[in-house]
């Protein structure tokens, strides 16, 4: 798994389409790979033991949930096979001391750099920043 990430819960609702869909495929494959082998196996994703399992499938039912808003399908229950089903957590409760403001930044940066180097479009991008600005008026 190559560039895993789960995005700031934050972000979800401003990833731009690659990025949704690919979290969407990392979440099925961490998953897989939690029921599997009872770890997510990569680096930037290991934190999830940390964390209740009805966690990781609250944000990943939110990343369900954007990808519907926005006109795309997931199977659903393909990701409820590896993990079960879980009575699921309001998603600002979820990786609480993991997807903190460092970690915000972290991942607003990085999709910075998509950005700069031609991956996100100029739609995308101004999103996130409309997204940013006014977070940080609040």
């Amino acid at each position: 798994m190559q560039g895993v990430r789960l995005w700031h819960k934050e972000l979800i609702q401003v990833l731009p389409k690659q990025q949704l869909l690919g979290q969407w495929r990392e979440c099925c494959a961490i998953a897989r790979n939690i029921s599997k082998k009872g770890t997510p196996n990569h680096l930037l994703v290991n934190a999830i033991i940390n964390y209740p399992i009805s966690e990781f499938a609250s944000y990943s039912l939110e990343i369900a949930r954007e990808m519907h808003k926005r006109g795309f399908k997931c199977d659903w229950d393909k990701f409820e096979k590896y993990i079960g089903k879980w009575t699921y957590c309001q998603i600002i409760s979820v990786f609480r001391g993991w997807h903190n403001d460092r970690y915000l930044r972290q991942c607003y940066y990085n999709l910075q750099e998509k950005y700069d180097c031609g991956g996100i479009s100029d739609e995308e991008w101004k999103r996130i920043e409309n997204w940013k600005e006014s977070r940080e008026r609040c």
